[in-house]
This record gives C-alpha cells, structure tokens and sequence, in this order.
C-alpha cells in the first residue's frame, strides 16, 4: 500500500506559484524574466516535468490577469519548464541538464512559438521569427545559473535528496489484523 503525499505536492505547487507570481518583476523586460526561469528549474527538479509545466501555466495565467503581461508569459515559460525536468530525468539526476532543457526549452523553443502568437494573436507588428530568441536565453542564461547555484548548494547539503524524497508517494506495510 503506498501512502500518498498528494496533498504536500500540491502545498508545494502552491509555495511555487506564488513565489513565482511575487517575484518574477525582479529584472523583468518583455521577453525576459529571469525570476520565472529559477522557479520553472527549482519546480521541475523537486517534483517533476508535469508539475514545473503546471507551475508554469499557472504562473503565466496569473501574471497575465494581474499584471496585464502578454502572452509571452505562457510561451516563454512553458516549453523550459517541461524541458527542464525531462532533461533532469533522462540524465538520472544532473541539475545542469536541467538548466539546459530550459535554456533549450524557452531561449529557443519558446522564443520561436512567440513570434506567431504575439503577432497574430497580440497584434504586434515588425517582428521575425527570432527576435525574442536574445532576450528569452539572456533571461534563462540569469535564471538557470541562479537556480544552478541554489539547487548545487542544496546538493551538497543533502537537502535535495530529502525534499524530492518527502515529495514521493510512500510504500508503507500493511498491518495484518
């Protein structure tokens, strides 16, 4: 029988997307925020590909209610988010895969899928294909090295393994009756 640790996963999806809403205008420009990059790496390396993805929706959608921010919100962070933690899987553990699949994931990926969404859906005009490519890997270049530096500290004081462990569905023996 597993005894399940949903509830703390989702406290923990919460603490991310509200730390993610409060401080991703630290260093904000359109199309670069590196505060949305560390907790997209930090998320993706504690729980997992498909709650950093969620994390990062449900950041996207919140910044853009409140804060009247473009849809660059969803498209930049999106496709790093899930990248990140793929890459952290299929290298069994690296933290700078991590930090590859979002510099992969959303200074190249999520920078080319912004071109049609801001101009067909935004309204913008006079942009190509790449011109959010140089501020979309400038801010995961800030992010990735700051979520780097914070996940290789908590590496080396074992406080990682025990946050992702804490985080895992736990078997547990069944009493006989």
């Amino acid at each position: 029988m597993k005894k399940s640790n949903w509830l703390l996963r989702m406290v923990m999806l919460a603490m991310f997307v509200a730390l993610g809403v409060v401080i991703s205008p630290i260093l904000r420009i359109e199309g670069m925020c590196p505060m949305a990059h560390l907790i997209n790496i930090t998320c993706a390396v504690f729980m997992g590909p498909a709650y950093a993805f969620l994390c990062a929706v449900l950041i996207g959608v919140i910044r853009m209610m409140i804060m009247g921010i473009p849809p660059l919100a969803l498209t930049g962070a999106v496709f790093g988010a899930a990248l990140s933690g793929i890459f952290y899987k299929l290298s069994k553990g690296k933290i700078i895969a991590a930090v590859l699949g979002e510099i992969i994931g959303t200074g190249i990926i999520g920078a080319i899928v912004s071109y049609p969404v801001m101009t067909y859906i935004w309204g913008k005009q006079g942009l190509t294909w790449f011109f959010y490519v140089p501020s979309f890997i400038c801010g995961t270049l800030i992010g990735g090295s700051i979520a780097f530096l914070l996940l290789n500290r908590l590496e080396a004081a074992g406080a990682l393994s025990k946050i992702q462990n804490s985080l895992k569905d736990i078997e547990t023996k069944e009493k006989a009756a």
